[in-house]
Protein backbone atom coordinates (compact mmCIF):
# COMPACT_ATOMS: atom_id res chain seq x y z
CA UNK A 1 0.00 0.00 0.00
CA UNK A 2 2.98 2.29 0.67
CA UNK A 3 3.67 2.13 -3.39
CA UNK A 4 -0.02 3.69 -3.60
CA UNK A 5 1.14 6.70 -1.51
CA UNK A 6 -1.02 4.93 1.49
CA UNK A 7 1.04 3.98 4.58
CA UNK A 8 -0.87 1.31 7.23
CA UNK A 9 -1.46 3.52 10.77
CA UNK A 10 -2.09 0.01 12.35
CA UNK A 11 0.84 -0.93 14.27
CA UNK A 12 1.22 -4.50 15.55
CA UNK A 13 0.96 -2.80 19.43
CA UNK A 14 -2.49 -1.69 17.90
CA UNK A 15 -3.30 -4.98 16.76
CA UNK A 16 -2.36 -6.24 20.94
CA UNK A 17 -3.97 -3.70 22.13
CA UNK A 18 -7.22 -4.40 19.98
CA UNK A 19 -7.11 -7.67 21.17
CA UNK A 20 -6.51 -7.14 24.51
CA UNK A 21 -9.43 -4.84 24.77
CA UNK A 22 -13.48 -5.59 25.82
CA UNK A 23 -16.82 -3.21 24.82
CA UNK A 24 -19.11 -3.20 26.94
CA UNK A 25 -22.70 -2.12 27.07
CA UNK A 26 -22.93 -0.67 31.14
CA UNK A 27 -26.25 -0.34 32.41
CA UNK A 28 -27.61 0.45 35.46
CA UNK A 29 -29.81 -1.44 38.48
CA UNK A 30 -30.10 1.09 40.75
CA UNK A 31 -26.81 2.87 42.36
CA UNK A 32 -25.00 -0.68 40.82
CA UNK A 33 -23.60 -0.49 37.27
CA UNK A 34 -22.75 -3.97 35.41
CA UNK A 35 -22.06 -4.97 32.08
CA UNK A 36 -22.38 -7.04 28.92
CA UNK A 37 -19.95 -7.83 25.83
CA UNK A 38 -21.56 -5.39 23.41
CA UNK A 39 -21.46 -8.24 20.75
CA UNK A 40 -23.82 -10.07 22.95
CA UNK A 41 -26.50 -7.11 22.33
CA UNK A 42 -29.12 -7.65 20.05
CA UNK A 43 -31.27 -4.78 20.39
CA UNK A 44 -32.47 -1.81 22.99
CA UNK A 45 -35.67 -1.38 23.76
CA UNK A 46 -38.11 0.36 25.58
CA UNK A 47 -40.33 -1.51 28.21
CA UNK A 48 -43.66 -2.16 26.92
CA UNK A 49 -44.20 -5.08 29.20
CA UNK A 50 -44.35 -8.67 28.68
CA UNK A 51 -46.95 -11.27 28.54
CA UNK A 52 -46.56 -13.39 31.92
CA UNK A 53 -45.90 -17.02 31.42
CA UNK A 54 -46.30 -19.53 34.30
CA UNK A 55 -44.40 -21.98 36.05
CA UNK A 56 -41.49 -19.18 36.11
CA UNK A 57 -39.25 -18.00 38.95
CA UNK A 58 -40.23 -14.16 39.97
CA UNK A 59 -37.26 -12.75 37.88
CA UNK A 60 -38.95 -13.73 34.51
CA UNK A 61 -41.11 -10.81 33.97
CA UNK A 62 -43.00 -12.79 30.80
CA UNK A 63 -42.17 -12.87 26.84
CA UNK A 64 -42.38 -10.35 24.03
CA UNK A 65 -42.95 -11.19 20.69
CA UNK A 66 -39.54 -9.32 18.84
CA UNK A 67 -40.31 -9.26 14.88
CA UNK A 68 -41.31 -13.40 15.24
CA UNK A 69 -38.97 -14.03 17.84
CA UNK A 70 -40.15 -15.19 21.49
CA UNK A 71 -37.60 -13.28 24.00
CA UNK A 72 -38.56 -13.98 27.84
CA UNK A 73 -37.70 -11.37 29.78
CA UNK A 74 -35.43 -11.26 32.94
CA UNK A 75 -35.79 -9.19 35.91
CA UNK A 76 -32.18 -8.32 36.53
CA UNK A 77 -32.87 -6.39 39.77
CA UNK A 78 -35.64 -9.27 40.94
CA UNK A 79 -32.92 -11.82 39.62
CA UNK A 80 -29.96 -10.31 42.21
CA UNK A 81 -32.59 -10.76 45.13
CA UNK A 82 -33.50 -6.81 45.23
CA UNK A 83 -37.08 -7.75 44.57
CA UNK A 84 -39.08 -6.62 41.33
CA UNK A 85 -38.39 -3.95 39.74
CA UNK A 86 -41.45 -1.54 39.27
CA UNK A 87 -40.80 -0.72 35.54
CA UNK A 88 -41.76 2.74 33.56
CA UNK A 89 -41.52 4.04 30.16
CA UNK A 90 -38.23 5.09 31.25
CA UNK A 91 -36.76 1.16 32.24
CA UNK A 92 -35.06 -0.36 28.74
CA UNK A 93 -35.02 -3.95 28.09
CA UNK A 94 -31.79 -4.74 26.78
CA UNK A 95 -31.69 -7.64 24.11
CA UNK A 96 -28.91 -10.17 24.66
CA UNK A 97 -27.93 -13.02 22.82
CA UNK A 98 -27.19 -16.26 25.14
CA UNK A 99 -25.73 -18.92 23.12
CA UNK A 100 -28.43 -19.42 20.19
CA UNK A 101 -31.52 -17.79 22.19
CA UNK A 102 -32.14 -14.43 23.13
CA UNK A 103 -33.17 -13.23 26.23
CA UNK A 104 -34.33 -9.61 27.15
CA UNK A 105 -33.14 -8.38 30.37
CA UNK A 106 -35.20 -5.29 31.82
CA UNK A 107 -32.62 -2.75 33.77
CA UNK A 108 -33.28 0.60 35.29
CA UNK A 109 -31.24 2.58 32.37
CA UNK A 110 -28.31 2.13 29.61
CA UNK A 111 -25.56 4.29 30.54
CA UNK A 112 -22.47 3.76 28.46
CA UNK A 113 -20.66 1.91 26.23
CA UNK A 114 -17.05 1.32 27.49
CA UNK A 115 -13.68 -0.12 26.16
CA UNK A 116 -11.80 -1.98 29.05
CA UNK A 117 -8.39 -3.76 28.92
CA UNK A 118 -9.38 -7.24 29.70
CA UNK A 119 -5.93 -7.08 32.23
CA UNK A 120 -8.40 -4.84 34.45
CA UNK A 121 -10.74 -7.79 35.14
CA UNK A 122 -10.72 -8.47 38.41
CA UNK A 123 -11.92 -11.37 40.42
CA UNK A 124 -15.50 -11.12 42.00
CA UNK A 125 -14.81 -11.29 45.55
CA UNK A 126 -15.68 -14.18 47.61
CA UNK A 127 -19.06 -13.76 49.71
CA UNK A 128 -22.97 -14.84 49.75
CA UNK A 129 -24.36 -12.35 47.48
CA UNK A 130 -26.52 -14.06 45.41
CA UNK A 131 -24.88 -11.40 42.62
CA UNK A 132 -21.37 -12.35 43.04
CA UNK A 133 -22.78 -16.36 41.46
CA UNK A 134 -23.97 -13.84 38.38
CA UNK A 135 -20.96 -12.15 37.75
CA UNK A 136 -17.73 -13.07 35.61
CA UNK A 137 -15.63 -9.88 37.09
CA UNK A 138 -15.60 -6.67 37.98
CA UNK A 139 -13.65 -3.73 36.11
CA UNK A 140 -13.28 -0.24 38.22
CA UNK A 141 -13.68 2.58 34.81
CA UNK A 142 -14.32 6.10 35.60
CA UNK A 143 -13.99 5.54 39.65
CA UNK A 144 -16.58 3.61 39.38
CA UNK A 145 -17.16 -0.23 39.80
CA UNK A 146 -18.70 -2.24 37.10
CA UNK A 147 -19.92 -5.66 37.47
CA UNK A 148 -19.72 -8.28 34.43
CA UNK A 149 -22.70 -9.77 33.82
CA UNK A 150 -22.53 -13.89 33.65
CA UNK A 151 -25.22 -14.48 30.81
CA UNK A 152 -25.41 -18.13 31.20
CA UNK A 153 -25.65 -17.96 35.39
CA UNK A 154 -28.47 -15.34 34.57
CA UNK A 155 -30.61 -16.86 32.76
CA UNK A 156 -30.10 -20.28 34.36
CA UNK A 157 -33.19 -21.75 36.68
CA UNK A 158 -35.69 -20.07 35.08
CA UNK A 159 -37.84 -22.37 35.32
CA UNK A 160 -39.94 -22.94 38.71
CA UNK A 161 -38.57 -27.16 38.55
CA UNK A 162 -35.34 -26.51 37.99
Amino acid sequence: MEALGFRDETSSEDVVSAANSLQLIAFSIGEQTYGVEITTVREIRAWNGATPIPNTRDFVRGVINLRGTIVPIFDLRARFGEGQTSPTKNHVVVVISVGEKWVGILVDAVSDILTVSRTDIHNVPEGQAVDNELLNGIITHDNRMVGLIDLYAVVNGARVDD
